[in-house]
């Protein structure tokens, strides 16, 4: 699906700041109300033409072929009422970081700005770079608070402000299975219903496609045996915010953070010994921890399984394989249990637009997002033009029809009220999408809209993160011995994970005391 493009950028991003110091229809029966519009929140509801600003809006990516012209329309559009330019920097990913962070402490005029958590959000609000968003979104932005639930909002907010409006269509992140569904029936194995019959279908691959990887994880939070707690509906086991692995971690709704170093999940070590086993059958890939890009393998048609985040089947994935092994076929396969309410979220999304303090033009800034949360408008900026870039399908679809306008709401304009299915995706995933749309789908997470501050455990966290590299990836994907690589990794990082895990308790406990 075209929304994965933001995970694998988010995921570069991730790993830069790293070394700097690391997702459709209704929105949900709790929205939030649209407040009756004061005189002036909204050119277009009192007829007045405002005085003519132009925008400078900061993300990062390439800048799409059809984007001048969309711009264009968009402008059209808003010349007699928003009055509004655009001014769109785009910046390649390697360099957003510094060249954001450059711009926000030298107070360069910036009107909107996209940022996320696991980059540099948290310190940026540290630093009092960007303003509260709370007043100016009552009085100019009705159509933001609309289109998303309640929960988003306050899901996101830091020291109770809103400092980034939530761009996110869903509630909940998706995690699917990639399998070559052609090897699969040419072996005379049924559609993978459980972990253990994919399992079943790994070592069978083993068995008789010679030449072909069964299984190729990742590392991090997509190693085989980290993977697995997005389908344990059961513990309820979940990452905290102060890292992407489940080292630290949530389980059921307690309030509770639990430390794998200070005593170890059961059902987390049968992950492990499991991730073993397969490795040493040689079902797990024998390089694993060497391979760089394990989905470029996989459209190679060197693995038959990968984990994937989303639900469905990325486009390029699709489209790359089926180019390098004529007559392949690649299917979805989750565990993810649609039970309303068997799943708990806390709401948080990753990626937000903000206003920079030096703005000049905040109210301008507000009441351009809000115009572009009405259908139509959301519809040109999310995919284009209509007729040349893609096409609807339905109410709530669409089809690419060309590659000259990459999609990119992520990083300006999402929200699940008016975010489209791609209409290829079979109509399991398109259903799954949907339900995950839905806050009243899921059970709140008692710590919605608590923020970890890692500060006073920063040293903590840069020491353990370089144990963390030397173990973690290796353990969860069974590369190395269980036991013996759990008791390593627990001398040497077992101090230090202990005091981060302090640290976040003792903030825990005095949000719930709030």
């Amino acid at each position: 699906m075209r929304k994965n493009k933001w995970f694998a950028g988010l995921a570069s991003l991730i790993v830069l700041t790293t070394t700097l110091a690391a997702c459709s229809g209704g929105s949900g029966k709790t929205e939030t109300p649209a407040p009756s519009a004061p005189s002036g929140s909204t050119a277009g509801e009192t007829g007045k033409t405002l005085d003519p600003v132009t925008l400078k809006i900061m993300m990062w990516g390439n800048r799409p072929a059809d984007f001048d012209k969309v711009l264009a329309e968009a402008e059209s559009r808003m010349k007699d009422t928003l009055n509004v330019k655009l001014d769109v920097v785009f910046v390649p990913v390697s360099d957003i970081v510094q060249k954001s962070q450059m711009a926000l402490a030298s107070g360069e005029e910036i009107d909107l700005i996209w940022d996320s958590p696991l980059v540099s959000m948290n310190s940026n609000i540290a630093s009092g770079y960007y303003e509260p968003l709370d007043e100016l979104l009552a009085q100019y932005g009705p159509n933001i608070l609309a289109t998303r639930p309640a929960e988003m909002f306050e899901g996101n907010k830091v020291n109770g402000k809103t400092y980034g409006i939530p761009l996110g269509a869903s509630q909940y992140f998706g995690y699917t299975y990639l399998v070559r569904q052609d090897i699969r029936e040419k072996l005379g194995i049924g559609p993978i219903k459980t972990y253990d019959e994919l399992v079943q279908f790994a070592y069978a691959v083993k068995q008789k496609e010679a030449g072909l990887v069964p299984m190729l994880p990742s590392t991090s939070f997509f190693s085989e045996a980290s993977f697995r707690s997005r389908f344990d509906q059961d513990t309820q086991i979940r990452r905290t915010q102060a890292m992407s692995t489940i080292m630290l971690y949530y389980k059921n709704n307690d309030g509770i953070v639990y430390n794998l170093l200070d005593e170890m999940e059961p059902t987390v070590w049968d992950w492990i010994v499991n991730a073993r086993r397969m490795y040493q059958d040689g079902v797990i890939h024998p390089d694993v921890l060497a391979v760089k890009d394990y989905e470029g393998e996989f459209s190679g048609g060197k693995a038959a399984i990968i984990p994937v985040n989303d639900f469905g089947v990325k486009d390029n994935i699709q489209q790359a394989l089926a180019k390098n092994v004529p007559g392949s076929k690649v299917e979805a396969v989750t565990f993810f249990d649609s039970t309303p309410k068997k799943n708990i979220t806390n709401f948080s999304q990753w990626n937000f637009i903000s206003i920079p303090v030096t703005s000049k033009h905040k109210e301008r800034a507000i009441q351009f997002l809000n115009w572009t949360q009405e259908k139509d408008n959301y519809d040109l900026l999310a995919y284009g033009l209509k007729g040349k870039n893609w096409e609807a399908i339905g109410e709530d679809k669409y089809k690419p029809l060309d590659a000259d306008y990459a999609w990119f709401p992520y990083l300006w304009i999402w929200n699940p009220t008016f975010e489209r299915f791609d209409a290829s995706q079979t109509d399991e995933v398109v259903e799954l999408n949907r339900f995950i749309k839905e806050a009243d789908n899921f059970e709140k997470d008692i710590l919605t809209g608590f923020q970890f501050d890692s500060q006073p455990v920063l040293n903590e966290m840069t020491k353990y993160k370089t144990i963390e590299d030397k173990y973690y990836a290796a353990l969860f994907n069974g590369v190395m011995d269980s036991q013996t690589g759990y008791d390593n990794f627990k001398s040497e990082a077992g101090p230090t994970l202990k005091k981060i895990q302090q640290e976040m308790q003792k903030q825990i406990d005095a949000f719930l005391k709030r």
